[in-house]
């Protein structure tokens, strides 16, 4: 299925976003939610060992969950990270 970026999707019982990204090396994060939980998280582009530790991490946790621990995360100078922009997502496809 090809997504349409920032707009949520459900098929067969999955919610699906790709997120379009801002301020971060990573330019989208595909992540997806099945019976309340986080059922796929990919980002593309990023420290590569670093988004795909943190896809795996996030895998079967709550969103709420995911949310708690990583909002706000920085990296470096910037005002933003890889994880605090899957918090934005999350809360995108949460509200959908």
């Amino acid at each position: 299925m090809d997504l349409e970026v920032n707009v949520p999707t459900k098929e067969n019982g999955e919610q699906q976003l790709l997120y379009q990204t801002k301020g971060t090396c990573s330019k989208y994060i595909e992540v997806a939610l099945k019976d309340g939980k986080v059922s796929k998280c990919h980002f593309h582009g990023g420290c590569d060992g670093n988004t795909k530790g943190l896809s795996q991490l996030v895998v079967g946790m709550e969103p709420k969950e995911v949310i708690a621990r990583l909002d706000g995360i920085r990296c470096g100078m910037k005002c933003t990270s890889c994880p605090d922009q899957l918090c934005r997502a999350l809360e995108q496809l949460a509200d959908s």
